[in-house]
């Protein structure tokens, strides 16, 4: 059992990994190397499998005696994830994997390149959590939402969360930061050892309209105050942490203030899931909150950049549940949106997502449809009526916005693409 963790200096002195795991991490880093080398991409992925390769046991080594917290969930992780480490130290003082390599190679290569002395924050793949959990040991886990992602290749929301319910309780010993607003979270939650009730919002509800403990209805408060389930005892449980508009308040404790500069009411509660995960740890509040005004842009997300005279915002939407948030972060009309839609193996092979996205609320402005499935994405705006136009090719899809500023929306390889291409 991992020793119970009130400070990040609680730990003892990391132990060495053993031979074979260092031989490992170094054949990692020379394959990545490689990988970079050729132009491949980060080589976290390839590094993590030469990794492996070598040392099928490496996660559960390169772990041992380090202080590590998991982010998992379907929306925010990376964000939640880079919060969670600029409220620790930031660069040079967490290792952490903030390129979407979320599965076991990335965390493999994440820990390889980093120092045992040095606490970790992993982003984590919600279908992959229990094997993490089982293999780190961890000291705490935040669980932000849950809500249908590529199913055409993943679990059902109902059956993560009972993977998860199962996984914790198997895992007493580790304190669970959850979002009390999501049923299903709390469901995943509910046999922990010890759980920080975070009341970090869930806009989308129709993944958890049924209760996972009996099937009846669950009940929401329009005024966002809670939810229960109309036919057991499945309801909100009291809140450890809130919201306050900016402020994150601490049930019977202190309040802050995060110095955040990224946008919108999802990235406030990544704050709040970052800062309640951080105070299990053993950072004060008080020094976590200003720490996160450090981030200005995740991994290119939020970031304004220069297309040919025009400045784009990119933005991430990858399924119903985060383009919910995004219509939070477009700014309004008459700045036009691009989106771009693919449908390869990282994004779910099934674009039919698109017909549960409101997109009636971009009534009224210029949108301009693009990507390898832009005809899907064309054919749902037409039936949105919404004013659009349709451009394949990523490169002149923003310049068919026809504006000085545009706000730019992709899923996960298309977004990875326009980076590429307006780097």
């Amino acid at each position: 059992m991992a020793p119970k963790v009130n400070s990040l200096h609680d730990l003892p002195a990391p132990v060495p990994p053993p031979g074979r795991t260092r031989l490992a991490a170094a054949v990692g880093a020379a394959t990545a190397g490689v990988s970079r080398r050729l132009g491949r991409g980060s080589g976290s992925v390839i590094g993590g499998r030469a990794v492996l390769l070598v040392d099928p046991r490496a996660l559960g080594r390169l772990s041992a005696g380090r202080t590590v917290a998991l982010v998992s969930g379907t929306n925010g992780k990376t964000t939640t994830t880079s919060l969670l480490a600029a409220a620790l130290g930031g660069p040079g003082r967490v290792d952490t994997n903030l390129l979407g390599a979320n599965l076991i190679p990335g965390l493999v290569a994440a820990l390889a390149a980093g120092a045992p002395e040095r606490p970790a924050v992993l982003e984590v793949d919600e279908a992959w959590l229990a094997r993490v959990v089982d293999a780190t040991r961890p000291q705490a886990v935040a669980l932000l939402n849950l809500s249908r992602d590529q199913l055409d290749r993943n679990n059902e929301v109902r059956t993560l969360a009972n993977l998860w319910r199962r996984t914790f309780e198997s895992h007493p010993e580790v304190t669970v930061v959850a979002n009390a607003d999501d049923p299903l979270v709390v469901w995943g939650a509910g046999r922990a050892g010890s759980v920080r009730w975070v009341g970090a919002g869930q806009p989308w509800k129709d993944d958890a309209g049924g209760c996972p403990q009996c099937g009846g209805r669950i009940d929401f408060d329009d005024s966002g105050s809670g939810w229960r389930c109309g036919d057991c005892d499945l309801q909100r449980p009291a809140l450890d942490v809130r919201m306050e508009g900016a402020e994150v308040v601490w049930a019977g404790g202190p309040s802050v203030t995060p110095e955040l500069h990224l946008p919108g009411r999802a990235n406030r509660a990544n704050a709040a899931m970052a800062l309640a995960t951080a105070e299990v740890l053993g950072t004060a509040p008080s020094v976590s909150a200003p720490a996160l005004g450090s981030l200005r842009e995740v991994v290119g997300r939020y970031a304004v950049v220069d297309a040919g005279g025009q400045r784009a915002r990119l933005l991430l939407a990858k399924n119903p549940a985060g383009w919910l948030e995004v219509f939070d972060f477009l700014r309004p009309s008459p700045i036009p949106v691009v989106i771009a839609i693919n449908a390869r193996i990282a994004d779910g092979r099934d674009p039919s997502w698109l017909w549960d996205v409101p997109f009636e609320r971009l009534r009224g402005r210029f949108v301009v449809a693009t990507g390898e499935r832009s005809r899907d994405l064309a054919v749902r705006l037409h039936y949105a009526e919404v004013d659009h136009v349709r451009e394949p090719d990523l490169a002149r899809a923003v310049a068919a916005g026809r504006a000085p500023e545009v706000d730019v929306v992709a899923n996960y390889t298309s977004f990875q693409q326009l980076r590429g291409l307006l780097a």
